[in-house]
């Protein structure tokens, strides 16, 4: 990782760590670690990862994904299999509002803004997780129809903009899936009609109280599961 004093300097100036006075502890915020962590690796070439955006106006397009153990990304080949399951019961992306649920570097969100969704929320609290979704957006210049949510999904309140696509990556084996879905619902998240994709582990079980699986398709370690709200 970076050194502390270098993380001052970038964040705060040219403040050494020898010239904070005796005692005085000097913190930088979490977030702004991440964001400099991030920054700094893309500038020496030691990035985190990185992934391509696969199809529409910002195909080829290279995304970070943040570091470490606590994001798993969609794979290339099971993100690729998600949009061709999505497209071919969506005809097409355009106008879609989209919610990205435990987004990570928002891979998810951005390929279906790349293939012509309205708008895409994206909902993370990591901050590595964070600071590479910033990064991404302002990469692709997707800020005029991004929304940042940097919160927990389980904190997330009524909305009266639901979604007509809502994407879940959640932790394997957490059930985080399943129980925001059914309190998504109840918020007004979800449009009439919404589709929802929610990857899992592959041995994780898809039936949740209320909702239609149509499709279940496996890729290696990950189960890829599309459902609409019965």
């Amino acid at each position: 990782g970076l050194q502390v004093s270098r993380l001052i300097r970038v964040a705060y100036g040219p403040v050494a760590l020898g010239e904070l006075p005796a005692g005085q502890l000097f913190e930088v915020p979490t977030q702004k670690v991440a964001e400099l962590q991030v920054a700094e690796g893309m500038s020496r070439g030691k990035a985190a990862p990185t992934m391509r955006i696969i199809a529409g106006d910002w195909r080829g397009r290279s995304l970070i994904a943040p570091a470490g153990h606590i994001t798993r990304p969609t794979n290339a080949r099971a993100r690729e299999a998600l949009f061709s399951m999505l497209a071919s019961r969506l005809g097409s992306f355009e106008g879609l509002e989209i919610a990205d649920l435990f987004a990570g570097s928002g891979a998810l969100g951005l390929e279906a803004l790349s293939r012509g969704a309205a708008r895409c929320r994206f909902v993370e609290r990591d901050p590595a997780a964070l600071a590479a979704l910033k990064a991404n957006i302002a990469a692709l210049g997707a800020g005029s129809r991004a929304e940042l949510i940097p919160t927990a999904v389980e904190a997330l309140p009524a909305t009266g903009r639901p979604a007509d696509l809502i994407l879940l990556d959640p932790p394997y084996g957490s059930g985080a899936g399943a129980t925001a879905l059914v309190r998504l619902r109840a918020l007004g998240w979800m449009a009439p009609g919404a589709w929802i994709s929610l990857e899992t582990a592959a041995d994780e079980g898809a039936a949740i109280d209320g909702f239609v699986v149509d499709a279940e398709r496996s890729h290696g370690k990950a189960r890829l599961i599309l459902m609409r709200a019965g």
